[in-house]
């Protein structure tokens, strides 16, 4: 028996072997390596077969592996792969059939894969090929010149720079305005187009730094430089010089700009945040603004436009976070920055409640701000003005939250001019915990009514863009440009919340309106609004209505109506704070 044992045990070991190579591998748990290569092979295959690729199910079998990969690990290897691979598979085969959906479906995945992998290596090929569906399948210019201008600034090593900067230029020359200048907004290097008319040495022919204005607390201050034109910058912190008693430093160089009569060189803010403003000439052609710090600071930098002027966001870094002070900071890859995590004890509801604080997520004071004012008048129809019907509902609004408990504060409260940039500052600086923006719309067309709220975050169609164009004071092109700026700031905004805060305001004021009138619903939308970029709290901005249809006009001039809108928005703050407030009682 001993004899004829091994060689049995071998025969049988054989045959098993032959049965389990007889097994697909999937029965044993395939690597996710093996599924994705199957699924790219398939893919490839099915793109050179004539036959087999007009028909929509073998489109959709080669999908639905690709999404099998993405779902065994969606933060894994071949996870941004999955997704470009099915963005990809869409796009195939709606270039078979022709459909809007497909080519819908194609944007999504390929949206998905630039927002949870912006460092990826295929990120630049997938917002490139997004760009191209959107400007020929879609016929989303806007939409598309936003794409091709993210990878100009944020993508500039990628392959795909190239391609993209050609078509920018030619959607330049096809513009009829063809004088866009292109920012890169989160670079360190910002250039405005490529050919500047200032090539002269002479003075006459620079930009001019106007002023350097801010606006300061303990926690937050916010810079502006004022330019009378658009300029080139670049930017970047200084590690700190003990030897000559030198703090964090962060340093704007002005390209091709001198300083005016009434900057001060010198400006002592002294506030907790900064220690100094100082403003130079570096050069003769450059000048130099520098931000010293008291401690390292978190910091953005935008350029806001109608005049040009550059605003700087330093605020304390949040309780518990570290911030890098070793290396230059860079924001070429604002998606790495992560909220801090916070885990309260089980069963704590007092732990509970400190979260909600932290998070921002109760509130007391709200900030109102009437919009326009002074010497911008706003939307002007029918008899009114704008900035006249914003106050006056402010106010109504006003007393109707203060009843309900509310602290109100007014970004202004007389007929008052004051920047859209200094507005939601002036929230940030009072810690605000909910910031309201209070406009009327305006259309072309009179027959055009109804009301809308909006959040902050990227255009979704042309009329979101035409309000923000209209209350930005700025050209619809440049909302395409802004949409770039504002990818760094969607970051640590409250975006969440506000548009919870939208829904639940926009929903109480069309209820308690159609108690007693018919009014049109233009829905909860989503703009880049200068007057909302950088707020630290849940903020919205409300249209009341159409100054330029007469039936909407001729309600709008009634104390009346202006108090069924503000009862139907202090329900839906009400609800809001309820809503909050539940989590607290988990």
């Amino acid at each position: 028996m001993r004899k004829f044992f091994i060689p049995n045990l071998i025969m049988a070991l054989f045959l098993a072997g032959l049965l389990v190579s007889a097994i697909p591998a999937s029965a044993f748990g395939a690597s996710i390596k093996d599924d994705f290569t199957i699924a790219w092979k398939q893919f490839h295959a099915l793109s050179k077969n004539k036959k087999k690729s007009q028909y929509r199910a073998e489109w959709e079998k080669v999908g639905k592996k690709f999404r099998n990969v993405f779902k065994r690990s969606t933060r894994g290897t071949y996870a941004p792969k999955s997704l470009y691979y099915l963005g990809r598979t869409y796009e195939e085969l709606g270039n078979r059939s022709g459909m809007k959906k497909d080519f819908r479906t194609a944007v999504d995945y390929y949206g998905r894969m630039i927002s949870n992998f912006p460092s990826h290596q295929w990120t630049d090929d997938s917002i490139y090929r997004r760009a191209e569906i959107r400007l020929r399948k879609l016929h989303e210019k806007d939409l598309a010149y936003s794409d091709y201008l993210t990878i100009v600034h944020r993508y500039a090593k990628s392959d795909m720079y190239s391609k993209a900067r050609k078509r920018l230029d030619s959607m330049d020359r096809k513009s009829a305005s063809g004088k866009t200048k292109h920012k890169k907004p989160s670079g360190t290097i910002v250039p405005a187009k490529k050919a500047s008319r200032k090539s002269s040495t002479s003075s006459s022919n620079r930009s001019k730094l106007l002023s350097v204005r801010y606006t300061s607390s303990e926690t937050y201050t916010r810079v502006v430089l004022d330019l009378d034109e658009e300029v080139r910058y670049r930017y970047q912190i200084l590690n700190p010089n003990q030897s000559v008693n030198r703090p964090h430093r962060l340093y704007i160089d002005l390209e091709n700009t001198v300083l005016g009569n009434g900057v001060h060189k010198a400006t002592h803010v002294a506030d907790g945040i900064l220690k100094d403003i100082r403003s130079a000439q570096r050069d003769p052609r450059t000048t130099r603004v520098v931000l010293d710090f008291n401690a390292m600071q978190d910091y953005k930098i935008f350029p806001l436009e109608n005049p040009f002027r550059l605003v700087i966001d330093v605020q304390a870094p949040e309780e518990g976070k570290v911030v890098d002070n070793k290396s230059p900071v860079r924001h070429s890859s604002p998606k790495k920055s992560r909220p801090q995590k916070y885990t309260p004890p089980a069963n704590s509801k007092k732990m509970a409640g400190e979260l909600l604080e932290q998070l921002g997520l109760t509130f007391k004071t709200i900030m109102l701000d009437p919009g326009h004012g002074g010497k911008d008048p706003g939307a002007s129809a029918n008899g009114l003005k704008e900035k006249d019907i914003n106050l006056r509902f402010a106010k109504i609004l006003a007393a109707k939250l203060k009843k309900a408990g509310f602290t109100v504060m007014y970004t202004r409260s007389t007929d008052k001019f004051i920047p859209l940039e200094e507005r939601t500052a002036m929230a940030n600086i009072k810690k605000a915990d909910m910031f309201i923006s209070i406009h009327c719309n305006a259309h072309r067309s009179s027959k055009i009514n109804g009301i809308e709220t909006y959040t902050l975050n990227l255009a979704r169609n042309r009329n979101a863009v035409r309000v923000a164009a209209r209350e930005n004071a700025v050209s619809a092109k440049r909302i395409s440009d802004l949409q770039v700026i504002l990818t760094d700031l969607m970051l640590n905004s409250k975006m969440k919340e506000s548009k919870d805060l939208a829904k639940s305001i926009h929903s109480g004021s069309l209820k308690n309106i159609r108690r007693k009138w018919s009014v049109k619903d233009q829905g909860v939308r989503e703009a880049p609004f200068y007057v909302l970029m950088g707020a630290k709290m849940p903020s919205v901005l409300i249209e009341l209505g159409y100054l330029t249809n007469r039936t909407e006009a001729k309600r709008l001039k009634t104390d009346r109506y202006l108090s069924y809108i503000a009862d139907g928005i202090v329900k839906g703050v009400l609800d809001y704070k309820k809503q909050i407030e539940r989590y607290a009682s988990l």
